[in-house]
């Protein structure tokens, strides 16, 4: 006969075995949240913690220290041999600076698995400085400050504010400014538009053709600083301002960075003398900023603009920014470079977009493989494409 305590026994166990599958089951399928790192503090893992190959890792970062841009470290210089040979009115009207040797930073899952040369040094982050500036519009957008991007910028001007009362202007939407296809034209802070980047013969610089806002893409920072002034006019306080209390302070930024305009783009603004700031370090001027400041920035991007429980960036704003133009498909907002095609980036997925500055300045971000990069003065050409590859030729896992 069958002891009763025995079979009560067995059914107990079988269903508390039961009960422990489907708990540690549902405990697999639970996401594990992100790491999110405190302000002076960014945890580490070794390479092999993270999943990759150490030697292989090591490997990369020696290939981007063997690839550094061959350019003088000095901006000044570097901008004279840049634009100077090329381009009227290439003065500098903005500070430069002497930057470091190349470094970088590798971030998996969060947790940084690599950082090389002096990552502390605050240099001139270029054309970087555009996607920061391009996010603080996209906050004046999230506020209903800009109702739509489709909206012609001249109805947000105050009277006497004259950016788009040439003849050329008045169609250009903020859509236009943000993605490089405004086509403005004028002068601003002593700078022609068709002085940035011209084309054709010098006799021709000046008479320039002119296209329709929306259907032609010139990369051009004269363009890009009308689109700053345009975005002053309407958020009504210094943008460095807006962007340290609205993004930097809450992503646990350092105080070491400083977005900088140009000595001569000041404005009075409701009794209060305001400096406009720039779109990058054209003329000098632009973001000055370290590699781990960069990294909380792309890593903000990575979390698709959400730090902790805050979501600081709309979802929809980076959608947008990482749509592409009808003009260029491998570019969205300034600036968002995308991967479309995989041509910009053929080791790389598809999915993954970078910020770019000259130098070259990159913030890597890779959704699908959860990977962040950070790389500095890296050369142009195919050096960055390799390095990319080789980093995710690395992990295991």
């Amino acid at each position: 006969m069958f002891d009763i305590n025995v079979l009560v026994f067995h059914r107990l166990a079988y269903v508390f075995v039961s009960v422990l599958v489907l708990f540690n089951s549902a405990a697999a399928q639970t996401p594990v949240a992100p790491y999110f790192p405190e302000r002076g503090d960014w945890q580490r893992r070794t390479p092999q913690q993270a999943g990759f190959d150490a030697t292989a890792l090591d490997q990369a970062i020696k290939f981007a220290i063997a690839s550094e841009n061959p350019a003088p470290k000095d901006q000044a210089l570097a901008q004279a041999l840049s634009f100077g040979a090329s381009e009227p009115f290439d003065a500098l009207i903005g500070p430069t600076k002497v930057r470091a040797a190349l470094n970088g930073l590798v971030i998996h899952r969060g947790y940084v698995v690599a950082e090389w040369g002096d990552t502390r040094s605050v240099d001139m982050t270029h054309s970087v400085t555009k996607t920061f500036l391009t996010t603080v519009v996209g906050l004046a957008w999230q506020k209903g400050l800009i109702r739509d991007v489709n909206d012609k910028a001249r109805d947000y001007m105050p009277p006497g504010i004259d950016l788009f009362d040439d003849p050329h202007n008045p169609a250009i939407t903020w859509d236009h400014l943000l993605r490089q296809t405004s086509d403005w034209q004028g002068t601003l802070w002593g700078k022609p538009d068709w002085a940035d980047r011209p084309e054709g013969k010098p006799n021709e610089w000046s008479k320039r053709k002119l296209y329709e806002p929306g259907t032609h893409y010139k990369y051009n920072d004269a363009r890009v600083n009308a689109l700053a002034l345009a975005a002053l006019q309407v958020i009504r306080r210094p943008l460095q301002e807006v962007l340290r209390e609205e993004v930097m302070e809450p992503i646990g930024a350092s105080s070491t960075w400083r977005w900088h305009g140009y000595e001569n783009s000041w404005i009075e603004l409701d009794g209060r003398k305001i400096q406009s700031v720039t779109g990058g370090g054209h003329w000098g001027g632009g973001m000055f900023i370290n590699a781990w400041d960069m990294a909380r920035f792309g890593y903000l991007f990575l979390r698709n603009g959400k730090w902790q429980d805050r979501q600081i960036v709309s979802e929809k704003w980076i959608q947008m920014a990482r749509t592409p133009g009808s003009t260029n498909a491998e570019y969205g907002y300034a600036n968002w470079f995308l991967n479309t095609g995989k041509k910009p980036l053929s080791a790389a997925p598809e999915s993954s977009v970078t910020f770019r500055g000259a130098g070259q300045n990159i913030v890597y971000i890779d959704w699908q493989n959860d990977l962040l990069v950070v790389v500095r003065w890296i050369d142009n050409g195919p050096a960055l494409n390799e390095f990319i590859g080789k980093v995710l030729a690395s992990m295991k896992s």
